[in-house]
């Protein structure tokens, strides 16, 4: 049978989808040239402890922590003690902690009720005194709709980047970890720009109360300052001055990017998709792809570019029960994720047939997987919190670090660290490797016919 030819629109699309894509212009956009040997990439949780612990032994005039958290744990006693150490020290040196307020006000899902982490931060206050600031961050008034998701840990002219927060599991304690990437940038303007952005728009905001005393405002007395905070990060970005670079330097721009519109961050991502000429290697933790992405990845593989995609196994997701614990609907989450996977493998099954596709599932017995950011081709590398979700592109606050190499100078650090997420990986040969609904446990098949039969699914792949 012939096939149809292709709609006019259809065919307009394929003929611009082959077109070579503008130059991604960030010129508006404040870029630092640091030398390649400032760089460098750790090599997993324990290092990224052992790197945090250290720099804050160190510190001598600031030490800003930006995070979702900072659990009331192991790890995150360590870690707000060393900060007490610190300023005991030096009791000149500044020390602001930035978490999210809902977050901070909250148990863990699953767990009961509880007045979350924030007890602790006022209790180390009322033993070791107030030099260690914690304050809490609402980009929304409800968490369900926009959580504090930037990330950076500025210490003195240093920056710690990592999408991990700070627990038991993300600082590898007790023999678990939660995999992330780490990287550490020694450049003073870098730093300056960074804690410029947060002393600006949290340190004197009446959105952001100071979670170590007592009294705690209501989150519902906080509604106007928070309209403002939002209406501020809108148009927030980090500022500085231009540095010129020189032979074999690495560019790295610092980007912000809140709400649907206007998102610096989403738009560099997908500039670098659209302008990407030979190879993406592309991380999330949980595959739920915005649509704006779903679409470049397309035109991508239609012009004949290298994707990979690493992903977590469903039993690598932080919200897998499994099958011996109580199942609570929060078990769900990474069946849904997978589903996702398996549609787009189907969708694509050519193209990982040929090898042009490359979807990896990353797995390491018990341990939880929770890599983001994009290599595009060897020159550009970006290091971000932002799940590539549409949670992540329309509701959270995040940010990034772009990273440009013309020089080539950080391929041998990229290089290695690919090759050691992909020695617990395996690639998905066929989308039928993946179980479909019918191999699911009963409760999640119960729940997911639930959603599909009013098509809260895809309203929940929305929200999370």
């Amino acid at each position: 049978m012939n096939r149809p030819l292709p709609s006019p629109r259809s065919l307009a699309r394929r003929l611009l989808s082959l077109r070579r894509r503008p130059e991604l212009d960030l010129s508006g956009h404040v870029s630092f040239a640091a030398p390649a040997e400032a760089i460098t990439t750790l090599a997993g949780p324990a290092a990224f402890r052992e790197t945090l612990l250290a720099l804050i032994a160190k510190a001598q005039r600031r030490i800003v922590l930006v995070a979702l958290y900072l659990q009331d744990d192991d790890a995150g006693r360590e870690v707000i003690e060393a900060l007490h150490a610190a300023r005991a020290a030096h009791p000149a040196l500044s020390i602001e902690v930035y978490v999210d307020w809902h977050r901070a006000r909250r148990g863990l899902i699953g767990k009961g009720n509880s007045e979350g982490n924030a007890t602790m931060y006022r209790d180390y206050a009322q033993r070791l005194g107030e030099g260690v600031v914690v304050r809490g961050v609402p980009v929304q008034t409800r968490e369900l709709f926009g959580v504090l998701h930037l990330k950076g840990f500025i210490i003195d002219d240093a920056v710690l980047y990592s999408g991990a927060s700070i627990n038991d599991v993300y600082l590898a304690r007790h023999g678990r970890y939660r995999l992330d990437r780490y990287h550490l940038i020694r450049h003073k303007a870098l730093a300056d720009s960074m804690a410029a952005y947060v002393d600006g728009q949290f340190r004197d905001s009446d959105a952001v109360p100071r979670l170590d005393r007592m009294p705690q405002p209501r989150s519902r007395d906080l509604q106007e300052p928070i309209r403002r905070l939002r209406q501020s990060l809108q148009q927030a970005q980090y500022t500085g001055t231009d540095e010129l670079p020189r032979q074999g330097d690495v560019t790295v721009i610092p980007l912000a990017g809140f709400g649907r519109n206007d998102n610096a961050l989403n738009e560099t991502l997908l500039g670098l998709l659209r302008g990407a000429q030979k190879r993406v290697i592309l991380l999330t933790p949980y595959f739920n792809l915005p649509r704006q992405v779903r679409v470049v990845i397309g035109h991508l593989l239609r012009r004949g570019c290298q994707l990979d995609i690493m992903v977590g196994d469903k039993t690598a997701n932080d919200f897998y029960i499994p099958p011996e614990q109580p199942f609570s609907r929060i078990g769900l989450l990474p069946y849904l994720y997978e589903a996702n996977l398996r549609r787009f493998a189907r969708t694509h099954q050519g193209a990982i047939d040929s090898g042009q596709l490359n979807l990896w599932l990353w797995r390491d017995g018990d341990n939880t997987y929770h890599l983001k950011g994009l290599f595009v081709d060897e020159e550009t590398a970006v290091l971000t919190g932002n799940n590539l979700n549409p949670r992540a592109w329309a509701l959270d606050l995040e940010n990034g670090l772009l990273l440009r190499d013309p020089w080539r100078k950080l391929v041998a650090q990229h290089e290695a660290e690919w090759q050691a997420l992909r020695s617990h990986a395996t690639r998905l040969a066929h989308y039928r490797d993946l179980p479909g609904a019918r191999g699911y446990p009963p409760e999640v098949r119960k729940l997911l016919r639930r959603l599909r039969r009013v098509r809260l699914d895809r309203l929940v792949n929305r929200l999370l």
